[in-house]
């Protein structure tokens, strides 16, 4: 499910949430059309695109560019062309060419890195190239963030055919995580949340999730966020408890009602324990596994 972002929470703690950037929807859908206008107008938050919205950083990162000759790339990069990224960078990320110097006195305020990069790497002489963005993010962030770019670039239009490519002709340090991370990417993972979920649940030996899978036994009982058919575990992940009143409460109660009436093992994660805890989660997904295991097929191994 889309990520339910608390009425009140903030348009930036919302942005944030979010992935960095969001449609003007989303954040509707969040707050309020008063506040969205007000961050606008108070420059917390700056106009992507049409109907497309994003933090300061994205502008921050190109005027940082700017003033020391540099490229907006990685993370930063990620954000200048609208996908929702795991953490927004405290920093703005930039690279300059091998050779260039530059004084650490005038690098303070950047996360700064050096590369070659090719012609057609950068655009307009001010950011990586898409392609360029995604090599540098699937080889060089940790797993988890590295998905959720992968999974927004592809959520956005980006070809699948040229992201597996991307993996194929990667060389060098990271290469094998470059092409691991092309190969599970998923454009239906409808947010960083859930990306980073499925990220953890990868790591769990027996559990195999895909997104958003619609389930009819033989009516439609719903489409939750990440879906294990061969041993009928549901992951969803819950941004907040409430989901913005008892209407909604009580839907999602005779939802999941439906589903574990059915025999399904359904299991609802917090945001914050899938970004600050992945470790508690990850152990509670191994138990889940081997307690469908058991009940599914007693003797058999859970891997």
């Amino acid at each position: 499910m889309d990520v339910d972002v608390d009425v009140g929470v903030g348009v930036v703690a919302a942005l944030v949430e979010l992935g960095g950037v969001a449609s003007r929807g989303q954040l509707l859908t969040a707050t309020s059309r008063g506040e969205v206008d007000r961050a606008l107008a108070a420059g917390d938050v700056v106009v992507l695109g049409r109907g497309r919205y994003a933090l300061p950083s994205v502008d921050e990162a190109r005027a940082a560019a700017h003033r020391l000759s540099a490229c907006v790339s990685r993370i930063s990069a990620a954000l200048h062309w609208g996908w929702a990224v795991k953490t927004v960078p405290a920093k703005p990320v930039l690279t300059v060419p091998r050779g260039r110097r530059i004084r650490p006195s005038r690098a303070r305020d950047v996360e700064l890195h050096v590369a070659t990069l090719g012609i057609d790497d950068v655009v307009d002489g001010i950011v990586t190239s898409k392609e360029r963005t995604l090599l540098d993010c699937l080889r060089w962030e940790p797993r988890d963030s590295a998905l959720t770019v992968a999974d927004s670039a592809l959520r956005d239009g980006f070809s699948r055919a040229r992201l597996l490519a991307i993996g194929r002709d990667a060389q060098g340090p990271g290469s094998p995580q470059v092409r691991a991370v092309a190969a599970v990417a998923d454009a239906r993972a409808a947010n960083p949340f859930e990306s980073v979920l499925r990220d953890i649940a990868l790591q769990v030996p027996g559990l195999a999730v895909v997104p958003q899978v619609s389930i009819r036994e033989p009516d439609f009982l719903g489409r939750p966020d990440l879906v294990d058919e061969r041993l009928r575990i549901i992951l969803e992940a819950d941004s907040f408890e409430w989901h913005g009143g008892r209407g909604d409460l009580a839907r999602d109660a005779r939802r999941y009602n439906r589903f574990v009436v059915a025999g399904w093992t359904v299991l609802r994660f917090s945001w914050e324990d899938v970004m600050f805890r992945p470790d508690e989660v990850r152990a509670i997904l191994a138990a889940a596994v081997l307690g469908r295991t058991e009940v599914r097929c007693p003797g058999c191994p859970a891997a």
